[in-house]
């Protein structure tokens, strides 16, 4: 058998091999300029890689069905030509065989449907095995049928009553702070009930007469939004000024069965848009007292979830993120006296990244788990509820905790997921760990190097890790949760059949950032049929959104990238600085400043990608992008046309005063300043120099399509060449299959000066 470790090695020395090539050159190399011929031809290789490379690579992925009554699952494989294996595991055991004889369970089957079933392509949607593995009960479509597996006999019965474990779930599941809290209006001891009545609060013992619990509600700025506490004393509940969302509006100009242009709308906060605020207030039950909770007006977000302290229903907690992202608290509150104190407090110059704080309540322990990035890298801590002190920082170092998987108050550990801990590997791939509240006892459950997805069995004995690499296919093993130990190898990825259409896989480059230390990582795409002595245009994909990273980490046989390349380009994707998953320094970058969108270390990478491929022209760069990307590829001819030639832009957020509120507002902050304006595309559109492509969809509702009519309006006023594609019916889109093209067609007429198929004939060649 060949090991994992030797068959990564053999694989990257071939593609070093490979590569070497590339940087022998003595002489300057001749542009690529391809004939019509080789035109027609690259769109049509284009086009087969484009239907061949999703159906080149087997067993990449295993999804495992366990069998809830023991450690035991069955997983598919799809194999060449439509077949289907289905393998049976038991954990317990370690063995691995076919869950059945396909030739005999399809017999079995036929009999007993009265179907004719092929034994190769046997489509079952649920299979349980029972616990001494001679009976099988399978669904097939809307059927269950039962089969004896030793005389092979199966007969239809009644729908069962079926239980799925879905292993990609997480254990614990957390309340998005945008989600609004549960409510009752019936109080836990069920005596009383609250409701609002002309817009004061009264409450109803449920035998009783009703009484008022306030007076000075009004129509415009009612009470409401009421919570009791467990022990049924205390309610809580908000005066709330209420404020209009604003609309943005769109025409649907082609819609089926009529003559006329629809008009739409939508609510939609733009940056800088009122929000509803509320007060907060306890109503004590025993003497009808209402107190004015001492805190500040809650003005965004809308009302939090209260956690009510154990034991003591005195006291509750709750979270406060101000608007404009530089301060987080969580804020317990003395439900008898209204008085208040912060537990946490963050505060930060820049921004604190909402949607990635992380707080979870250990009531049993009166302890907060924590993650915040306030000491340069995302981490975890533990915080002492009742005192307000942070008791331990648990993990540490120059990496990044990615996300919690569970935390066990019990066991007091934390099994998380992190990236960057490992020492000369990809900063960015993703590993799992478990580690004490103490911060003691690190154990690493996915120890080679790549890219891991983890599933774990119902009981978390055993889990499953697919680990790859962009350029290096997946790996599944078993293992053994309480220590990490591999039981044994599922499924090796079989890449056979993508190796014969020719198709080169992605290289990752690293390459120093503008400050000369950091490494920006990103990857590259060949054509299949790239000639060593001549350089080729480079088109950049862009996505410079501070929410996440976005180079693909895992294998990557496919892509809208590779099947670029293949018309005669180099594609590339990097993570320049101002994206996430790195450093808080390395993510502040962006604040209050998207315009800047990585592009010193972008423009860097691909010289360095160029001193060492002469095949990399980057005297004719491209770059396309939608959404923020369509804001950061127009934004690459505006501000650095020295470099950038070619642009395709598709739904842009080009103004961020027009797009949503709770978007830009994370980056470019609280209230709305210059720096809005002064980054704006739209405000610099007349600076505009080369080759420009705008996609916009008319139905947009994510990105306002107005984001690109205004950029249009300033470019016409300001006597702009430019050209503009406008989808009718499309959402928020890259422009969809026709957009696709359109893009392609117009990096080959501007980069490769050459002219694309002829589609409006009545032969069609390529796409």
């Amino acid at each position: 058998m060949i090991r994992p470790t030797f068959f990564l090695l053999a694989l990257g020395a071939l593609l070093i091999s490979s590569l070497s090539a590339y940087t022998q050159q003595q002489k300057p190399l001749a542009s690529y300029y391809p004939d019509s011929r080789e035109v027609s031809e690259s769109y049509q290789r284009a086009a087969r890689l484009d239907s061949s490379l999703k159906k080149a690579v087997f067993k990449s992925y295993v999804v495992p069905n366990w069998q809830l009554t023991h450690n035991a699952f069955w997983y598919q494989n799809k194999l060449k030509n439509g077949h289907y294996e289905y393998i049976f595991i038991d954990a317990a055991k370690g063995e691995k065989r076919p869950a059945f004889d396909h030739r005999k369970l399809a017999r079995a089957l036929a009999e007993a449907s009265g179907i004719e079933h092929d034994a190769a392509k046997l489509q079952l949607n649920e299979l349980v095995f029972s616990k001494d593995g001679k009976h099988l009960r399978i669904k097939e479509a809307d059927n269950w049928f039962e089969c004896d597996l030793s005389s092979w006999a199966c007969k239809k019965v009644e729908n069962q009553d079926y239980s799925r474990y879905e292993p990609a779930r997480p254990l614990q599941r957390r309340r998005s702070r945008w989600m609004h809290p549960k409510t009752d209006s019936v109080s836990p001891d069920k005596k009383w009930s609250a409701f609002v009545k002309d817009g004061n609060i009264w409450i109803k013992p449920l035998d009783g007469k009703e009484v008022q619990f306030t007076e000075d509600g009004t129509g415009a700025r009612p009470y409401g939004e009421f919570f009791w506490s467990p022990d049924s004393k205390t309610l809580v509940f908000y005066r709330i000024d209420p404020k209009e969302e604003k609309e943005v509006y769109y025409v649907s100009t082609s819609e089926p069965g009529t003559t006329r242009g629809v008009l739409k709308s939508q609510k939609y906060a733009q940056p800088g848009d009122e929000f509803t605020s509320y007060e907060m207030y306890a109503g004590r039950i025993e003497d009808k007292k209402v107190i004015k909770v001492n805190a500040e007006k809650i003005d965004f977000f809308g009302v939090p979830e209260l956690h009510w302290r154990k034991g003591n229903s005195r006291y509750f907690t709750y979270e406060k993120v101000d608007r404009g992202h530089q301060r987080f608290r969580v804020v317990e509150v003395d439900a008898q006296t209204g008085n208040t104190r912060n537990i946490i407090d963050e505060k930060t110059p820049a921004f604190i990244y909402e949607q990635r704080i992380y707080t979870r309540y250990l009531p049993d322990t009166h302890e907060i788990v924590w993650i915040t990035e306030k000491d340069g890298w995302r981490h975890i801590y533990l915080v002492d509820e009742l005192t307000g002190k942070e008791k331990r920082q648990v993990t540490k170092g120059n990496w990044v905790v990615r996300d919690i998987d569970s935390v066990d108050s019990k066991k007091r550990e934390i099994w998380f997921k992190a990236s960057g801990m490992n020492e000369g590997e990809d900063p960015y791939f993703i590993h799992y760990y478990r580690i004490g509240f103490d911060g003691k006892n690190l154990v690493s459950l996915t120890p080679d190097k790549g890219n891991h997805s983890v599933t774990f069995s119902p009981d978390r004995t055993y889990y499953l890790d697919t680990y790859s690499q962009v350029n290096v296919p997946p790996v599944t093993e078993l293992r053994r949760t309480a220590d990490g130990r591999r039981i044994m190898e599922i499924e090796r990825t079989d890449i056979s059949a993508l190796q014969a259409t020719g198709v080169k896989l992605p290289e990752v480059f690293v390459a120093k950032g503008r400050d000369g230390k950091t490494d920006i990582w990103g990857v590259i795409c060949r054509p299949s049929n790239m000639d060593l002595q001549k350089s080729y245009p480079v088109i950049e994909n862009i996505y410079a959104g501070p929410q996440d990273s976005f180079v693909p980490k895992s294998f990557l046989p496919a892509s809208e990238m590779q099947s670029m390349a293949e018309l005669g380009f180099i594609v590339v994707q990097i993570d320049g600085m101002g994206t996430a998953n790195r450093s808080k320094a390395f993510h502040d970058i962006c604040w209050q400043n998207l315009a800047d969108a990585g592009f010193p270390d972008r423009i860097l990478w691909m010289q360095a990608m160029a001193k060492k491929y002469p095949q990399a022209d980057i005297s004719r760069v491209g770059v396309y992008g939608t959404s923020a990307g369509g804001q950061n590829s127009l934004g690459a001819l505006l501000f650095h046309p020295e470099f950038y030639k070619a642009a395709v832009s598709a739904c842009g957020c080009h103004d961020n005063r027009v797009d949503k509120q709770w978007w830009n507002e994370q980056w470019m902050g609280y209230p709305v300043g210059k720096h809005y304006e002064a980054q704006s595309n739209v405000t610099n559109a007349s600076k505009l120099q080369g080759n420009l492509l705008l996609i916009v969809g008319e139905a947009d509702t994510n990105v306002p399509p107005e984001s690109t009519y205004r950029v249009v309006d300033a470019l016409i006023k300001a006597n702009k060449d430019f050209d503009l594609l406008t989808v009718p019916g499309l959402g928020h889109s890259d422009g969809g299959p026709y957009g696709r093209r359109k893009k392609r067609d117009f990096f080959v007429r501007h980069l490769l000066k050459a002219s694309p198929p002829e589609r409006n004939s009545r032969e069609v060649v390529g796409k």
